[in-house]
């Protein structure tokens, strides 16, 4: 499993901020609740509630953080094993196919932009719970133990893809 992250600048556009995970159980066992919490200090990526992935806002120290922009959520199946599988060492098993995915109770709880005002304010009720949400320490645990224990790629160590330094955000402590 993979999650992208598109900042705003120019060259971030094209990605180039994957983490990826073998996830501690089998996805197409059954269905699961991936989640991504997007707020004005951070994304929160989650598995059933577990979170995985996070994103902080570090534009005090010059990172672009993706928030004058609307979200959108993709999905999609395609071949990239020659990029997406460990660098091409796993391959797509195509005696496996026709691939499908599909989705259940799917809800999004935004705020919408329209003649140049947010549908959020600090004082929504709709708004109040996601918009300043965090990971408490549970969360922070969680999230250590399944960045230790099952991501098999980061950016943020491939020294090879940035052979002039790595980004801004993997030494920031923000």
């Amino acid at each position: 499993m993979s999650f992208y992250s598109n900042e705003s600048s120019a060259s971030a556009r094209q990605g180039n901020r994957e983490q990826q995970f073998y996830l501690w159980f089998d996805p197409t066992a059954d269905f699961h609740t991936y989640s991504i919490l997007w707020n004005p200090k951070r994304i929160v990526f989650s598995v059933d509630d577990t979170p995985i992935r996070e994103f902080k806002n570090s534009e005090s120290i010059g990172i672009p953080f993706p928030k004058n922009q609307p979200m959108r959520i993709y999905s999609s199946l395609w071949n990239a094993d020659d990029w997406a599988t460990r660098g091409g060492l796993v391959k797509t098993d195509w005696t496996q196919a026709p691939f499908t995915a599909s989705y259940r109770n799917f809800k999004a709880d935004a705020c919408v932009w329209s003649n140049g005002k947010s549908s959020c304010t600090s004082n929504s009720p709709s708004s109040s719970s996601w918009l300043s949400q965090e990971l408490d320490t549970t969360g922070q645990e969680r999230l250590k133990w399944v960045q230790k224990n099952y991501m098999i790629y980061n950016y943020c160590s491939d020294t090879k893809r940035f052979p002039q330094g790595l980004p801004a955000e993997c030494s920031s402590t923000s």
